[in-house]
């Protein structure tokens, strides 16, 4: 069933450009020379599963926002952005890790193929996206920002350390600042440069910049409460993955810091919050406005 929340059919929006996305890094795969054998099969499995990559979006649509088209910038900054985010899911699976047998309805990467094999296809996606980056962006200007704001996003002050403190606090009695310092750096810096991303595509002015990188951390953090609140209230089949796994892994989440209630008020304040980033831009942001509340709402 489509979610609508508005004039905007957000599903069959998403749909639209998860296709045209998994075009692009279907063909940027290709352009890859001396990939073979089981690497290469483990690159076009992970890539290949199913999703809305809705991180992709962002990118296109904060494109479309600041210049009224998504151009073929925007097309490859989203695919370099799903690229960083399948590694990351490849390697959040592994044993030493959150140790999930399944992603995205399939079995993981390490179940499909083996835990070496996993890492290194994780560790080969992430540099094939700075790859694309370097080789595929028009003019070098935006190729050393958008290189920059990825690694900024992805790396050691960014995702790798959310994913680093979320391991040390399980089983934990970590604080709503420690969750807060998570959840930002796991999720909503990659959300921000998604945007980011899209807006460098587009040759966006630095105040565009400033609030489309500032409503994708919102954004993000919002897609992480959802996320934490989704862990307790659905089903395996439903989420793709292992439901309850959270509890089970005694990780630190929004739910078992504020109870499931007061979750739920914080991602709807967050998401206001995001949509008044977006009034300067005014109707042309529809389609963002409508993705906050679709991923507010999502039940997977």
């Amino acid at each position: 069933m489509a979610i609508k929340t508005g004039k905007i059919d957000i599903s069959s929006e998403l749909k639209q450009n998860a296709e045209l996305i998994n075009g692009v890094i279907s063909e940027a795969v290709k352009g890859f020379d001396g990939i073979g054998g089981r690497l290469k099969e483990a690159i076009e499995y992970t890539l290949g599963s199913p999703g809305k990559r809705v991180r992709a979006a962002v990118a296109l649509w904060c494109c479309q926002v600041v210049s009224g088209d998504i151009n073929k910038d925007a097309q490859t900054a989203a695919a370099t952005v799903e690229m960083v985010h399948t590694y990351s899911l490849i390697h959040d699976d592994l044993p030493a890790m959150d140790d999930d047998d399944y992603r995205r309805g399939k079995p993981s990467c390490h179940k499909a193929f083996d835990e070496a094999t996993a890492i290194l296809t994780g560790d080969a996606l992430l540099t094939m996206a700075f790859e694309l980056l370097a080789t595929k962006i028009s003019e070098p200007e935006k190729v050393v920002e958008m290189i920059k704001t990825l690694a900024l996003a992805a790396g050691p002050a960014g995702m790798v350390a959310g994913q680093v403190d979320d391991l040390q606090a399980e089983n934990g009695t970590g604080s709503g600042d420690d969750l807060h310092n998570i959840h930002m750096n796991k999720t909503a810096k990659m959300f921000s440069a998604s945007a980011l991303l899209g807006a460098i595509a587009a040759g966006a002015s630095q105040d565009q910049k400033d609030l489309l990188g500032q409503f994708g951390l919102k954004m993000g953090l919002g897609f992480q409460i959802a996320d934490d609140i989704l862990d307790v209230s659905s089903t395996s089949q439903q989420l793709g993955k292992t439901a309850g796994k959270d509890v089970k892994q005694g990780k630190l989440t929004y739910p078992g810091v504020f109870g499931l209630a007061q979750s739920k008020e914080k991602a709807q304040q967050i998401a206001q919050e995001a949509i008044e980033l977006l009034k300067p831009f005014g109707d042309k942001a529809n389609i963002l406005r409508e993705l906050i509340f679709a991923l507010l709402h999502r039940t997977k």
